[in-house]
């Protein structure tokens, strides 16, 4: 599940001591309110993921952001990154080698 329809199914975020938030959506083009509240959040870069604690004033701010970030609970975000690891650990690794077999022969 990834995050965006991981906010869509809408949990309710009010009993979770965590919120794991991210930029979804790039800065450039928003309001200036929006950027410094991004910049309040310590949201720089699109797709970083931050933890702020549940605390009324970090939920007013992600209600004036909403566009523009994901709001995840913990037990969402380590399930995420869980089946993100276990993608890619379907594959095994390529191993190449750059050295020419030596002949037995001198």
């Amino acid at each position: 599940m990834n995050a965006f329809k991981a906010f869509k199914a809408n949990v309710p975020i009010a009993w979770s001591p965590n919120l794991y938030i991210t930029l979804v959506r790039g800065i450039p083009g928003t309001r200036r309110l929006h950027r410094r509240t991004l910049e309040a959040l310590r949201l720089r870069k699109c797709n970083r993921t931050v933890m702020r604690w549940n605390t009324p004033t970090v939920r007013g701010m992600l209600q004036q952001v909403k566009r523009l970030v994901v709001v995840e609970t913990e037990e969402m975000f380590k399930a995420r990154k869980q089946k993100m690891e276990q993608h890619k650990a379907l594959r095994p690794p390529l191993v190449v080698n750059h050295l020419a077999p030596c002949s037995g022969s001198s």
